[in-house]
């Protein structure tokens, strides 16, 4: 099965991590603390089962202002990994918004870097958020969007301002994952 969008295939999903893949726990750093989101782990089968790379997308500025360290946002990585399966690859930004560095989401260097470690052009990405700033970051790099609702509210439009592209929207990662895998 191929999944398409807009005629185009498909050949990775890339996740938002804090609130779309996990639930959201502010500066995260304790692998006990990893949940997946409701509907993370069948929309995982059904995007792998399809043979699609999966990806996970992420700014951690508690490593910037020293709360974490960045092993222990490998080891949160590698929980999620237990939980949830292989990752085929891991974009983090450690950096704070006000480094102004070019990774820090909604920046889309995340995003173009993690479709450049698949060997896929950006067009051939959807990323799966929840935040403006990671669907911002995946319209940027010329991605595929979907947006997810946040834990605490609603997706409350297509496409975050100033975008003047759109996204489609789903209910959850479940339902995103079967947008992708019917076209």
């Amino acid at each position: 099965m191929s999944a398409r969008t807009g005629g185009t295939a498909i050949g990775a999903v890339l996740f938002g991590r804090d609130g779309t893949l996990l639930q959201d726990v502010a500066c995260n750093g304790d692998p006990a603390m990893v949940h997946p989101m409701t509907g993370v782990r069948a929309a995982l089968a059904g995007l792998r089962a399809a043979g699609l790379a999966i990806g996970v997308l992420s700014n951690q500025p508690g490593v910037a202002r020293g709360l974490i360290g960045r092993e222990q946002v490998e080891a949160v990585q590698a929980r999620t990994e237990a939980l949830l399966g292989p990752f085929d690859v891991w974009a983090v930004c450690p950096h704070g918004s006000h480094d102004h560095c070019v990774c820090h989401l909604p920046a889309p260097a995340l995003v173009t870097a993690a479709c450049a470690a698949l060997g896929l052009p950006p067009a051939r990405v959807t990323v799966i958020g929840c935040t403006d700033s990671v669907i911002a970051a995946a319209l940027a790099a010329g991605a595929h969007a979907i947006r997810v609702p946040e834990a605490d509210r609603p997706a409350v439009g297509p496409c975050p301002p100033p975008c003047t592209l759109t996204c489609r929207a789903a209910d959850g990662p479940e339902q995103a994952a079967d947008l992708l895998l019917r076209r």
